[in-house]
């Protein structure tokens, strides 16, 4: 007999997060019919092989990605973007099922307000197999069709591993990436990310946050984007108690942001350092018993905060 699911799976968009984690999900299928569930207007782009999901404002009528105007073409509207794929043989929980179904609830809520400048992006093809490199991630690709799209001043938020605990983390991890040259390309985006990371922090402030830290993450869609020349801006969470131990090691040792970074936590001791959250994803222990629901809302009205300006 199937077990009964927890409270918060019963009401939408979370009604179908089990189906959405269940082994052979078609997830993608899962996720527009959650979409049309909710009414929302959505679209789905295709680029390289890869198919994104749109979904926009309720008063933005021309969806059309190519024989006219693109919505928001030549404007900067916010992108919260959150990767729907996950690694074979993982249920994927934290990893990204649930941040993007926290970003399903916020395009509801959003729907019925009167901000209209935002999209809410679902990328595919986050996660890389062995010997890919970024630019095969769908965010670049992807990245790269924004700009054709006239949406290079897009504001985009990345979310990702959003549900367990309640300390945000920003990450920085583009800043040691774009820490050498002066070209203006790079001293564009660097001003931009800065500005993307100024908003959240005052967002976070306004919200009265319990924690919030500043410390290199995991590689994520923002490294694609990057490549591509577009600035994104990371944000994770983790439980407090595993924040504050990770923003000792990193004060303690600041060169094991770089083996984060280069993904070169290998050695046993180095890698038993990385928060318990970060050591279970893309594998069997990536469950929804870790998640915590007591913070699913501060996480929505966080996101729902920023679309607010």
């Amino acid at each position: 007999m199937k077990a009964k699911e927890p409270d918060w799976a019963q009401k939408k968009p979370y009604n179908l997060f089990f189906d959405f984690i269940a082994d052979g999900a078609d997830r993608y299928a899962i996720l527009l019919k959650c979409i049309e569930s909710l009414n929302l207007k959505s679209t789905v782009i295709q680029v390289g092989g890869n198919r994104h999901i749109f979904i926009f404002p309720p008063k933005q009528k021309n969806l059309r990605a190519s024989g006219g105007v693109f919505p928001f073409s030549g404007s900067n509207p916010y992108l919260f973007c959150a990767h729907y794929d996950r690694v074979e043989g993982s249920p994927g929980a934290n990893d990204n099922s649930i941040a993007v179904f926290h970003l399903l609830t916020a395009a509801y809520t959003l729907s019925f307000r009167g901000t209209d400048s935002w999209i809410i992006v679902f990328t595919d093809k986050e996660e890389l197999n062995p010997g890919e490199n970024f630019e095969e991630q769908g965010s670049y690709s992807l990245a790269l069709k924004l700009k054709s799209w006239g949406l290079e001043k897009s504001r985009i938020y990345n979310f990702d591993v959003c549900g367990a605990g309640n300390a945000f983390i920003f990450s920085t991890t583009t800043d040691t990436i774009l820490k050498t040259g002066d070209s203006p390309n790079i001293v564009n985006i660097r001003n931009s990310i800065r500005n993307l990371r100024d908003y959240a922090l005052t967002t976070a402030n306004n919200l009265r946050l319990n924690k919030v830290l500043l410390v290199p993450t995991l590689f994520s869609d923002d490294v694609g984007f990057l490549r591509a020349g577009l600035a994104a801006q990371t944000i994770t969470i983790l439980p407090e108690n595993e924040a504050d131990q990770f923003e000792v090691l990193i004060r303690n040792r600041p060169e094991y942001a770089d083996l984060i970074i280069s993904g070169k936590v290998k050695e046993k001791n180095d890698y038993l350092r990385l928060p318990e959250t970060w050591r279970v994803l893309n594998g069997a222990g990536d469950v929804p018993s870790r998640l915590t629901p007591e913070y699913f809302d501060q996480f929505v009205q966080f996101v729902l905060k920023l679309a607010d300006k």
